[in-house]
C-alpha cells in the first residue's frame, strides 16, 4: 500500500539549477526592491507534490519544454508576456498534474517539505482543480492585483480554490514569493 493522502508544499529558490534565471531573478529583485524602498529579499517558486491512493502528483507550471506534455500530465498551457506571443512554444508555459513526476531541484528546496493536509478530500480536490487555473499572461497583472501572474500564483490558486488558506503560508524566512497574492486575489474575486 502506497503513503497515505497528503499535499506537500516545496520552496525551491528561483533559477536552482540555472544561471539565466537566477541571475535574472536577481536583477528584477533588486529593481523591485529599489523601487519600494525596501530590501532584497531571496525569491523562491512553489511546487506541489500530491500523495492520493498510492500514487504520487508534482503540480507545477513550467516553461514548455516540447510538444510532448501529454507524458509530463500537463493538463494547461498560457502565454508568456502577450497573448499573441503564446502561438510559439518559446512563449507558452504548461501546467502538470504530473503522475509519478518529479519536482526538478528538489534537493535545493529549503524548509521543504511543508505538509499542508493529510485529508484525502482535500488531495483530491487540489488534482481536480488544477486544470481550471486560469490561463493568464505569466508575467503580467491583468486583473491589478498588485502582482504578476507566473508559477507561485497557480500555486496559490489552486490551494485557496481548494480551502487550504495560502493566505496564512509563508515563504522560508527572508524570502519571498512574487505572484503568490495574485492567486489568493485571482481565486477569490469573480474576475473570469
Amino acid at each position: 500500500m502506497g503513503r497515505p493522502a497528503a499535499v506537500e508544499l516545496y520552496w525551491l529558490p528561483l533559477g536552482a539549477g540555472g544561471h539565466s534565471v537566477k541571475w535574472n531573478g536577481r536583477l528584477y529583485e533588486a529593481i523591485k526592491a529599489r523601487l519600494e524602498g525596501r530590501p532584497r529579499f531571496d525569491l523562491y517558486h512553489a511546487a506541489l507534490q500530491v500523495h492520493l491512493e498510492g500514487d504520487a502528483y508534482v503540480l507545477e507550471q513550467a516553461p514548455e519544454p516540447d510538444l510532448s506534455g501529454e507524458r509530463r500530465g500537463v493538463v494547461a498551457e498560457g502565454p508568456v508576456g502577450a497573448r499573441w506571443a503564446g502561438r510559439f512554444r518559446i512563449f507558452r508555459y504548461e501546467i502538470r498534474v504530473w503522475r509519478g513526476g518529479n519536482i526538478p531541484d528538489i534537493a535545493e528546496a529549503i524548509d521543504s517539505p511543508r505538509r499542508l493536509t493529510d485529508d484525502e478530500v482535500r488531495a483530491r480536490q487540489v488534482l481536480d482543480l488544477v486544470p481550471q487555473v486560469p490561463r493568464l499572461v505569466w508575467g503580467r497583472d491583468e486583473f491589478g492585483t498588485g502582482e504578476m501572474w507566473n508559477s507561485n500564483s497557480v500555486i496559490a490558486w489552486v490551494l485557496s480554490r481548494s480551502g487550504l488558506r495560502p493566505e496564512a503560508i509563508n515563504p522560508p524566512a527572508g524570502g519571498r514569493a512574487p505572484g503568490w497574492r495574485a492567486g489568493v486575489v485571482v481565486a477569490g474575486g469573480d474576475f473570469y
